[in-house]
């Protein structure tokens, strides 16, 4: 689906009557919370997560996460729900057989970088990740999910969007409110240039601050392009373009994780060819799109840069360290 254009605004009429759904919602998601007892998977588990649907930049956090273990010798494979996608799992995703309708978009990319894993049952798939040689895993998303402990939590905002409206789906974007989630975070990961929202500036979590830049904006400077992206904030891509020089002459928004056809596709690249334009998009959509129709459409990939990456593997890896004697102290529970 597309996020409602209000939940990014001030709280008006249709978040007000929605209020009582989102309250309904917040109260289920505790409920489940108390009531579920966490597995401990036999191996650490670090999760990244967020407090909005969709758009926080969780997914390119993991990616880089996941580099920096393998630059320091350490085996950590990647537990995805793989939303999207229609297996459940514990299934490794294997680019050269699966495709997003099997596995999902951001398991596709992520099996790129690092052994992942789609899995509904998270804990299952942490287990099959530890039976598979896994020193580590790494949870993209599953904050919310109250079926696997977390030896670390690290929750993603956007600097500049924030927590949108502040009211819980469906009157906003939030997941859960601020307060509950970050009590149970480690650290936040702050996205952007902006000031930390109130609720993350008033708490006393770490805060490691990165930003999210492609990886050759040279290539897209001075260039007219046709751009498209089905994905949680499309707004955020096109303005990337823009910072990479590019011109936009067309910016087409699709919901996210859409799957696209032929007669969208083609409209666009012949909007393109038109124009003498590249048609561009991103690497979460170009996952998506039916091989035939990659040929001729540009990808501007992006890729997390931390202000303090020196500090950001330090804290990792002490989790990741103090999770290890943990087990090695005790045996894992059922």
């Amino acid at each position: 689906m597309r996020a409602p254009e209000f939940w990014d605004a001030p709280p008006g009429l249709a978040a007000g009557l929605l209020a009582p759904l989102g309250s309904a919602w917040n109260a289920a998601a505790r409920l489940r919370r108390a009531a579920s007892r966490p597995g401990r998977a036999p191996l650490p588990v670090v999760c990244v997560g967020n407090l909005v649907a969709g758009g926080s930049g969780k997914t390119p956090v993991v990616l880089s996460l996941a580099a920096l273990a393998a630059r320091e010798g350490i085996a950590t494979h990647v537990v995805t729900r793989g939303h999207g996608g229609r297996l459940a799992g514990p299934v490794r995703v294997d680019p050269a057989v699966h495709d997003a309708v099997a596995v999902g978009d951001e398991a596709l990319m992520l099996a790129q970088v690092a052994p992942c894993w789609v899995a509904r049952d998270r804990l299952a798939g942490a287990r099959a990740a530890a039976a598979s040689g896994a020193d580590a895993v790494l949870l993209d998303d599953g904050f919310q999910n109250p079926g696997i402990d977390k030896d670390l939590s690290l929750l993603v905002v956007d600097a500049e969007y924030g927590f949108g409206n502040g009211r819980v789906i469906p009157a906003g974007p939030l997941r859960e409110l601020p307060a509950a989630g970050l009590a149970r975070a480690d650290a936040v990961v702050l996205l952007g240039n902006g000031d930390p929202p109130p609720a993350v500036r008033h708490s006393d979590r770490t805060i490691l601050r990165a930003r999210i830049e492609p990886v050759q904006a040279a290539a897209f400077a001075a260039a007219r392009v046709v751009a498209f992206a089905g994905i949680g904030r499309p707004a955020k891509f096109f303005a990337t373009l823009q910072e990479a020089g590019a011109e936009v002459i067309s910016a087409r928004p699709f919901p996210d994780h859409h799957r696209y056809a032929e007669g969208e596709l083609f409209p666009l690249r012949r909007e393109a060819e038109a124009a003498g334009a590249r048609l561009v998009t991103t690497a979460k959509d170009w996952a998506r799109l039916p091989p035939f129709w990659r040929r001729g459409i540009d990808v501007l990939a992006v890729e997390v840069r931390w202000q303090d990456p020196v500090r950001v593997a330090e804290f990792l890896f002490a989790a990741l360290r103090q999770a290890g004697h943990e087990r090695d102290a005790s045996p894992a529970r059922p």
